[in-house]
């Protein structure tokens, strides 16, 4: 099986507090999108590389990932996804779909999800144990709301990238999407909503999401301490 990895790198850094694009936001001197790329790389399970950048930043990119396949990413990340499908070559059979700021995700975790890719599962998803007790609560509330009820936390899991897919089962949940107008978080709840088991392996804490300037200090201690 030939495997690409698509990285979703076309977000701002907005939340972070930067003016230039997520990806390009640097973590220990180093950007995140070259942290991603080089695990995915390490792993030794990645053939071809796609990277999705926002206009205008596409040469960067390049510069930082030569090896990889730069592409004007849409408005959202799963029109972003969906350009890169567009982009594969005809030979790829697996695809994982990660994101540029999940940029400590160990070689070790791409290693698991193209491994149950290639065991069968076409649709797999790293994901943790969700530690905090979670209740629902009606989504249109605001301010004080009343708790709907607490949903037992020993069956819920965090999902995290990269995300690995049968490459015909991403190609028809992202056309299914499309035509229904369908609008997921993840390219799973896309494969989810075609009817297809979603198949979970062991996540990891390394593999948090970069997303605040918390966050990012967070990934630095993580990295310090060998991530």
């Amino acid at each position: 099986m030939t495997v690409t990895a698509i990285i979703t790198a076309a977000g701002s850094g907005r939340r972070l507090g930067h003016p230039q694009p997520k990806a390009l936001v640097r973590l220990h001197g180093t950007p995140l999108l070259q942290h991603a790329a080089r695990r995915l790389v390490m792993s030794g399970q990645v053939d071809d590389l796609v990277v999705t950048a926002p206009a205008g930043h596409e040469r960067a990119f390049r510069t930082l990932v030569p090896e990889a396949i730069v592409l004007t990413g849409g408005a959202t990340r799963q029109e972003s996804v969906a350009a890169a499908l567009a982009a594969l070559h005809p030979e790829a059979d697996v695809v994982l779909v990660h994101d540029a700021a999940r940029p400590l995700a160990s070689p070790e975790l791409v290693s698991r999800v193209v491994a149950a890719v290639r065991a069968g599962h076409r649709a797999v998803v790293p994901g943790l144990p969700v530690t905090d007790t979670i209740t629902a609560v009606d989504p249109s509330a605001e301010g004080a709301t009343a708790a709907l009820g607490t949903v037992p936390r020993a069956g819920l899991r965090a999902v995290q990238t990269p995300q690995g897919f049968d490459r015909a089962v991403l190609d028809a949940a992202h056309l299914a999407g499309r035509d229904s107008g369908t609008m997921a978080t993840d390219d799973a709840g896309l494969a989810e909503a075609l009817g297809e088991p979603v198949w979970l392996v062991p996540g990891e804490e390394s593999a948090m999401k970069v997303t605040t300037a918390r966050d990012l200090a967070l990934a630095g201690l993580l990295l310090d301490e060998g991530a």
